[in-house]
């Protein structure tokens, strides 16, 4: 499973990846890392991801009280991180069923981002998210999503109410692990929040790149 290097696309392709990193059992949608992956080697043909080796996926075919936020070393051959993350409050209570652009919406916009630098903000050690999908993700910046902690997003919580806390569109992490994934995946690398939704699919070119 741990591989030295990056397999090359044409010799290992995404289902033969999916396989081998065990994302079945971890919870992971084939259908999710398959766009992930077509997405991913877009950006990466148009040298938009710095850092090439990791790859973020949130999956929004599930549930918010599911661990849907998935790390991937795709150079090590392993999933880093796989934890709760929030979507925003006007997309849905515990499933995330309606997505938007629009500022001030406080719901969660799909596709394809680049991770940006870390800054301390408002909720304190926080990275910014820059949105590569035109009139779907675009306007991340304007709305200011980014990812950052949140004491909401906890499993007891979910237990207590049948969803976790949700934000204003932001994919927000839990408090005691937030520093090593924002940290492991800043600077320049591929973030893709995924859901079956049929306008997201039909209207996005990343998802479809490498079909």
């Amino acid at each position: 499973m741990v591989a030295n290097a990056i397999v090359p696309s044409e010799t290992m392709t995404a289902a033969m990846r999916y396989d081998s990193l065990g994302l079945a059992d971890a919870g992971l949608s084939k259908a999710a890392f398959e766009r992930a992956m077509s997405g991913y080697d877009k950006l990466v043909s148009e040298g938009k991801i710095k850092r090439e080796n990791i790859i973020s996926i949130i999956d929004f075919s599930l549930p918010s009280t599911s661990k849907r936020l998935f790390v991937i070393d795709l150079e090590q051959g392993k999933v880093l991180y796989n934890t709760l993350v929030s979507h925003g409050r006007n997309s849905g209570k515990d499933m995330a069923t309606s997505f938007s652009n629009r500022p001030e919406s406080f719901k969660s916009s799909l596709g394809f981002y680049v991770t940006g630098e870390t800054y301390q903000g408002q909720h304190g050690y926080s990275l910014r998210l820059q949105g590569t999908e035109l009139g779907i993700n675009d306007k991340a910046m304007e709305r200011g999503i980014v990812m950052h902690a949140a004491d909401y997003v906890n499993d007891r919580l979910g237990k207590a109410q049948g969803y976790i806390g949700r934000s204003l569109g932001c994919p927000a992490v839990p408090v005691n692990m937030h520093k090593k994934i924002i940290g492991s995946i800043r600077n320049g690398t591929c973030l893709f929040i995924y859901s079956p939704d049929r306008g997201y699919l039909a209207s996005s070119r990343m998802v479809h790149a490498a079909a």
